[in-house]
């Protein structure tokens, strides 16, 4: 039943399909809104339609939070005429400097010349919304209760619409009403509105829809992938706290950015009362999340697994939480499934490297592998017992890490004595892999990069760094070797919201509005103990170098930066956070590296040598997105984003 509501939501494409560009024309398809909602089941099909637009959003390769964050580049020199260079992977160039006005990377404004996951028309979806809301009333036989309902649901839908776009834009239109059919042409040339206007617009939404829906989804097996209380009080929350980040509050780059009237389109003064507004929202969805039974995902042993450790167990807790839909952790789970594991997953035994189409080409670079603490809960930078300057020095595995690295196999020290969720979440030369067919953990399948899980012998299937999101791939996964020859993925949906995110959050709400708290510890504590870390004062206080660290609310901020970074890696968090607080132009200012995985040498010698593999090109320009230009000719009430003006 889920499939089947997946597939209806993609069926229902929505009808206003033109190549129009943004809100210079009328909706096209009037004469189809009798029969559209002639009755509740018509109505309802309508609604989905408005639904199907988010589908599309649950791709992560659309989603700059995930192929823009640094934590996952792509090759850049495959052969031009393969078919690995397509739409799909359009994201990655954004940290090559390959955005543009006149088509630009992920065009989300009017979906002009959009591909494969590369964006999509959310002012038609946003349009889709209110010629519902506006003709929900029609049919004769829809239950009072199911139109409250799926009003609640258009109105979460058409603000989290005009969320992504000013995450994406800044300032932007404001279109709560569908345009009539003889709207005269100046009406639909709208002007941007100022960001705390729109981010207050968003909320209203959301505190609109809020009461009407339904607290969570009691039948997932009919309705997974709708809107409840839950998702929508997070969602408020997460937008509060984007409205209350640097790059939206009070951001001195963008003082004098202004519309076309003269008006300031962003602040020009920091509001710390923001961040308590933010903090007060994560604890109401908090609430509301415990009240219906969200809870931490907790693997259960399941049929087919001949042995397994309680170190392995714990890493599976780890993964799962993303990987195993549905589960209770997982606030917000968009229905549709990531489709990507042939190029996430190395290849862990003969029969994996056998599949000639087994591309494996997501590399981690290095410094994103290094973000994961050590085994004490501290960043390996900072931490007193981790050897961190032999860091990259070859060693074997040994008996205390046997569960995550092969015993006895040359690896870098690196690897070595790090936390839960750096084994849970990378994959590495030497690294344990539970799964791919053998799920007996006294001898499991290990990663030999080295010698062909990083690059086979064609030009087109390696893995640019030798460290793979081993998060991606459930270890259900597997390949088949021989003459037939083939890839099985254990198919998932794709979180957007997990509990330990909404909990991290608040944490950072709290500290940004009050400062370090017992109670900012307590959350934080609430995630590192899933991991098996110790408490943050503790930790800090017994492996750091900087002891003091988490006693004041600058360097409490770098904690849970780091911490959300980690918890909620490869999930397409990072990018989005990354550009709030406007730390992405850091991330992104060093090339990225990896090891030297297409040394046709195959030996450990070889292999084990630091290479750059392409610099990131991200500016302040980045931040936002370009309008496209074609868009600023058609309507000229708009002005382009910030530092786009001369392109």
């Amino acid at each position: 039943m889920k499939k089947i509501l997946k597939y209806s939501l993609f069926l229902l494409i929505p009808v206003f399909n033109s190549c129009s560009k943004y809100l210079d024309v009328v909706p096209d398809d009037v004469a189809t809104l009798n029969s559209s909602f002639a009755n509740a089941n018509e109505t309802e099909a309508y609604l989905f339609g408005c639904y199907s637009y988010l589908q599309q959003m649950g791709n992560p390769l659309g989603n700059a939070g995930f192929t823009a964050s640094g934590e996952i580049i792509f090759p850049t020199d495959l052969p031009s005429n393969t078919s690995l260079n397509g739409a799909d992977l359009d994201g990655f160039n954004l940290m090559r400097g390959l955005q543009n006005v006149q088509n630009p990377l992920y065009n989300y404004w009017d979906g002009y010349n959009i591909r494969s996951g590369a964006g999509t028309r959310l002012w038609e979806a946003i349009r889709k919304c209110n010629t519902f809301l506006d003709n929900v009333n029609t049919p004769p036989d829809l239950h009072i209760d199911d139109k409250k309902r799926w009003i609640a649901e258009a109105k979460f839908l058409k603000a989290y619409y005009h969320y992504w776009l000013i995450r994406m834009y800044g300032p932007i239109p404001i279109e709560d009403k569908a345009m009539p059919v003889d709207a005269p042409e100046d009406s639909v040339r709208e002007f941007q509105y100022p960001v705390d206007s729109c981010f207050s617009y968003v909320v209203n939404l959301l505190d609109q829809a809020i009461p009407d829906l339904p607290p969570t989804i009691q039948n997932t097996l009919t309705e997974a992938g709708r809107i409840s209380q839950v998702i929508a009080l997070s969602v408020k929350a997460e937008v509060l706290a984007t409205e209350a980040s640097p790059l939206f509050n009070g951001n001195p780059d963008y003082a004098s950015f202004k519309g076309k009237h003269g008006e300031n389109l962003f602040s020009t003064s920091v509001d710390p009362s923001k961040w308590q507004r933010a903090a007060d929202a994560c604890k109401a969805a908090i609430d509301a999340a415990q009240a219906q039974g969200f809870q931490l995902y907790q693997f259960v042993q399941q049929g087919g697994v001949t042995h397994m450790t309680d170190s392995t167990k714990e890493l599976l807790t780890l993964q799962g939480a993303f990987v195993d839909s549905w589960n209770p952790e997982q606030i917000w789970t968009i229905n549709n499934t990531f489709g990507y594991q042939i190029w996430a997953a190395p290849r862990v035994s003969d029969a994996a490297i056998s599949v000639y189409d087994f591309f494996s080409n997501f590399g981690v670079p290095m410094a994103e592998s290094e973000l994961f603490y050590s085994k004490n809960g501290v960043p390996i930078n900072e931490d007193k017992t981790f050897d961190y300057a032999d860091r990259y020095k070859v060693v074997q595995g040994d008996d205390a890490n046997r569960f995550y690295v092969k015993k006895g196999y040359n690896t870098n020290e690196g690897n070595l004595n790090r936390e839960p969720r750096y084994y849970a979440d990378v994959a590495f030369d030497g690294g344990v892999w539970f799964g791919f067919g053998n799920t007996d953990d006294t001898n499991p399948n290990y990663i030999n990069a080295v010698n062909g899980a990083a690059a086979p012998l064609d030009p087109i299937s390696y893995n640019p760094t030798g460290y793979w999101a081993k998060k991606l791939t459930p270890y259900q996964t597997t390949a088949t070797g021989g003459s037939n020859s083939s890839f099985q993925a254990q198919n998932y949906y794709w979180p957007f919201m997990r509990l330990t995110g909404l909990w991290l959050l608040y944490a950072e709400c709290l500290n940004e509005a009050n400062g370090p708290s017992p109670e900012v510890y307590q959350w934080i504590d609430k995630v590192r103990a899933r991991a098996g870390l110790p408490g943050v004062q503790e930790a800090w206080a017994q492996y750091s170098k900087s002891p003091n660290k988490p006693n004041t609310k600058d360097g409490l901020r770098q904690i849970i930066h780091q911490e959300r970074r980690i918890e909620l890696a490869f999930e397409g968090q990072a990018g989005w956070d990354l550009r709030r607080w406007k730390e992405l132009q850091s991330v992104l200012t060093n090339p990225f590296q990896g090891w030297n995985t297409r040394s046709k040498e195959k030996t450990t010698a070889a292999y084990y040598n630091i290479q750059n593999y392409y610099q990131p090109q991200f500016g302040i320009a980045d931040y936002l997105f370009p309008i496209q230009k074609y868009d600023l000719l058609t309507n000229p009430n708009l002005v382009q984003t910030p530092y786009w003006q001369g392109y």
